[in-house]
Parts: structure tokens; C-alpha cells; sequence
């Protein structure tokens, strides 16, 4: 599969490489694919709506409304109607909007509604890209399922040398071609996959819960859509947007989360729980907020939840692929084991508080893999991106063993 065909957004944004995105342009048509052009406010002072307007085909967008017609750029379906949307050049004040979710203009609107492949190409000068907060914002973009596509190094417009350039045109069309060109051994495939805390309420202010962000289910789920699964998300309560190309199932409690998985369960060629889920909730839950004088939470009575994959383990058929994770203290190996046996796992993913910056809230992880013939696969500390990789190779060889 090529690009040729396929509709691409190209987002421009305020940058002196702003001129470099014509003679991408020019070479997106020339391999075929339908191009859209959406430019920030701040781009039109680098180059003109009309320029990329005769070079693409099309209209070049810029605000939520034509300001004489007061036609509206539906956002919404610009983004669906995209198979790619590419963002060359992505100044650093882009990028810190699509990190953090904010949409002052048409084209963060159209990214936090895009269902597509994301790729960024990064423009900037050499302290902006080596900037602690750019390095966050592109690592958070990575944890998003965005694809970056990395700057070059040379001259930059500061009169400066090193990294930041934003990559040649010929080199984005390249990423672009091999995206599109790249095996899917998932296509096909339904996927389930669990993700951050569940949250067990003791009135309507309090809660139990625990320190899981979310970040390596949502890893793994937006690698699961890049193998080219359909996958269904189910969520507890986290800060993370959704990755492009899941269907979310927002949940609170490990109830909740108990009923959202039995319900995909049955379609699903392959689970992966990485939520956090409770082990108890409380009795009886207060409708009024329990006063802190009042002793009530003192005696809190708990009672033990349903373990949601021990009951999907008895429910898996031949076929099924079913993953676990376990996050020990102590006695990993043998407490992970055990857990692989008594819940009818294909394998489980290991992790432990003791390994520095592996665990809960980081960006990156060290796990060992143990499947049920017993063989085991330690990695070292990676991101949780490349995490998920690993676990993700895994399950390719399984569902094509």
C-alpha cells in the first residue's frame, strides 16, 4: 500500500521552514495523495494561503469560519476525513498544544479530534529542541501514539548549527510511503486492552485508590492500532487523551471495569490487562460525606472485588490470547508465576516498584515477560512507547504462531 490516493492534512505552522512545506506539497501530489493544507494563524506571515492553495488543489484553511461567509471548517470532519494528518513544520508552541491538549485555533482542533496516524515533523532552534519542556512535549506525544518525525541537523535560521532543521521534504514523503507500505500482522484483529487505576468510592468525596497513570495500557493500545487492530480501551480515571484509533470506554470502579470487559471479552482475538484494579471496596458506601469526627472511617469495612482476570481466564476459549501484568514488591518471579498459572495466561509482564524508574507515573518501564512454558525475557529500563513495543512483538507471534 502507497500513499498514492490516500488524503492528507497538512498542518503548517509559524516557522521560517514554513517555506519548505510548497515543495512538500508538490511532492505529495506528485505521488498521488489528496491534499488539504490547515495553517496556524502564525504561518500566513511565512508564506501565503494562495502559494499552498495552487499547489494543492484546494482551499487552504486557517479559521474556524470564512470570515465573509461565516462558513464553518468543521473540525471533526476534516479529521475524519483525513487517512494521515501531517504536521511540517510543528513550531515548539504547536507542539506544547497538542501536549497539553489545548485549541486556540482550527488546527488543534482538528488534531484532538483526528482518529488518523499523527505525524510531526519538528522545526525549531537548537535550544528550543533541546529544551527540557520540548523533550516532555515529545515524549508526551510519543505516549499518544503520535508519530515524530525527527529534525535534522545543520544551519538553522539563527545563524546557529545543530539539531532542529526541520527534515527535508523528501525525507517526510519517505516516512509517509513507509507508514502506509508497513505490515499490519494485526489487520483484522479485535483487541481489549485495560488501562489505569479503577477508583472504589466510600462517599461521594473519598475513594480508594492507587497511583497508576494509565500510561503503558494507553502504550500499548496505540501500538496495537499502529499493527493495525481494532481496539476497544477500557479506562479508569487518568489524564491521558485518547490515542488515535481506539475506542474508548471510560470506567471509574472495578465493577464498572469487571462489566466493560466481560462484554468485549467474548469478541476479542486479544486482551491485555494493564489496569490497576482494586482488590477491595468498601461495604457500604456513605450517599453523604462521612465527617471526619464522626469515627465511621476509622472503621472502615472492606470487602474483597471480583478478579477480573481470573474470571476472563476461565472464559477464555482456544484462540484467545490473554495477557496479565504483575507489579511486585518482593518475589516477583515466583508471585508472577504463580499468577500465569491460576489465571490461564498466555504470559504475564513483570515490573517491580524496586527497579528505579520502572513502575507507576514515569514514561518508562522495566519488565520481564514469562509465558507458560516458562521462559522468561528480561528487558532493560526503555520508554513505555518501546515497552509496548516489546509486549506488542510478543503478541504478534502469538496470534500468528
Amino acid at each position: 500500500m502507497s500513499i498514492r490516493g490516500k488524503h492528507v492534512l497538512l498542518g503548517v505552522c509559524g516557522s521560517i521552514a514554513a517555506y519548505k512545506s510548497a515543495h512538500l506539497i508538490r511532492l505529495l501530489v506528485k505521488a498521488g495523495a489528496k491534499v488539504q493544507v490547515v495553517m496556524t494563524p502564525d504561518a500566513t506571515s511565512f508564506i501565503t494561503p494562495l502559494t499552498l492553495s495552487t499547489l494543492s488543489g484546494n482551499p487552504v484553511l486557517v479559521d474556524y469560519f470564512h470570515p465573509h461567509s461565516g462558513e464553518w471548517n468543521n473540525h471533526v470532519h476534516l479529521a475524519l476525513a483525513a487517512d494521515a494528518v501531517v504536521v511540517a513544520p510543528a513550531s515548539a508552541n504547536t507542539l506544547a498544544k497538542f501536549a497539553q491538549g489545548l485549541c486556540d485555533n482550527l488546527l488543534c482542533a482538528i488534531y484532538l479530534s483526528a482518529k488518523s496516524p499523527v505525524f510531526v515533523a519538528p522545526a525549531m532552534d537548537i535550544d528550543m529542541w533541546q529544551h527540557g519542556s520540548t523533550r516532555a512535549n515529545i515524549n508526551r506525544l510519543k505516549s499518544f501514539g503520535n508519530h515524530i518525525i525527527p529534525p535534522g541537523d545543520g544551519a538553522l535560521a539563527s545563524g546557529l548549527s545543530g539539531e532542529g532543521r526541520l527534515a527535508e521534504p523528501e525525507e517526510i514523503l519517505a516516512f509517509l510511503e513507509a507508514h502506509f507500505a508497513a505490515p499490519r500482522p494485526l489487520a483484522g484483529k479485535q483487541a481489549l486492552v485495560t488501562a489505569g487505576p479503577t477508583q472504589e468510592a466510600i462517599d461521594p468525596v473519598r475513594y480508594i485508590g492507587n497511583h497508576s497513570s494509565g500510561k503503558m495500557g494507553y502504550a500499548i493500545a496505540a501500538q496495537l492500532v499502529n499493527l493495525g487492530a481494532d481496539v476497544t480501551l477500557v479506562s479508569g480515571p487518568t489524564a491521558l487523551p485518547a490515542p488515535q484509533g481506539v475506542a474508548m470506554v471510560p470506567v471509574t470502579s472495578a465493577a464498572e471495569m469487571l462489566d466493560a470487559c466481560i462484554a468485549h471479552f467474548t469478541y476479542a482475538d486479544i486482551t491485555v490487562m494493564s489496569a490497576a484494579v482494586a482488590d477491595f471496596t468498601p461495604k457500604d458506601v456513605a450517599n453523604q460525606k462521612i465527617k471526619k469526627d464522626s469515627g465511621h472511617l476509622l472503621g472502615l469495612e472492606l470487602v474483597k472485588t471480583t478478579d477480573i482476570l481470573a474470571t476472563l481466564g476461565q472464559q477464555k476459549r482456544e484462540g484467545q490470547v490473554l495477557v496479565g501484568f504483575a507489579l511486585e514488591t518482593d518475589d516477583g518471579i515466583a508471585s508472577a508465576q504463580d499468577k500465569l498459572r491460576r489465571k490461564n495466561l498466555d504470559f504475564i509482564v513483570l515490573n517491580s516498584t524496586r527497579d528505579k524508574g520502572a513502575g507507576f507515573a514515569g514514561d518508562s518501564n522495566k519488565i520481564t515477560i514469562i509465558d507458560k512454558h516458562h521462559t522468561f525475557d528480561e528487558f532493560s529500563l526503555k520508554p513505555k512507547t518501546e515497552v509496548a513495543a516489546d509486549i506488542c512483538a510478543r503478541l504478534v507471534a502469538l496470534v500468528n504462531a
